[in-house]
């Protein structure tokens, strides 16, 4: 039973490796009520937005994520660089200090967080 749950998202993943863009957006909007409370799913369509340049529509989808799973370091990851496209510079320094909680070995977690208090 579980199986039937991820075909929608493998759908969603591969709409995405092969590069449409439009057609994994259009796809992920259609799941959304029923994967609103997936962290995974969440991650996705925020990678998404992210892909095709759109950080304030990533935004939403990663803050839910990060809601569902905190200690997902790819996921903050993705968050630190939305809010550094978005020019908010204390979120990305808590992203960072989270990730490096998390992961006290992430050189560029721990490289970008220098930067972002010497500006």
């Amino acid at each position: 039973m579980a199986g039937l749950f991820k075909q929608p998202k493998r759908k969603l993943k591969k709409l995405v490796k092969d590069g449409e863009y439009d057609d994994a957006i259009a796809f992920g909007k259609s799941l959304e009520p029923d994967y609103s409370d997936d962290a995974d799913f969440m991650f996705i369509m925020g990678s998404i937005f992210f892909i095709v340049d759109d950080a304030k529509k990533a935004l939403p989808y990663f803050e839910k994520s990060f809601q569902l799973n905190p200690d997902d370091v790819e996921m903050l990851t993705l968050k630190t660089n939305v809010h550094l496209a978005l020019q908010q510079k204390d979120e990305s320094i808590d992203c960072c200090k989270r990730v490096l909680k998390l992961n006290p070995k992430n050189s560029e977690a721990e490289s970008l967080l220098e930067q972002l208090e010497n500006l």
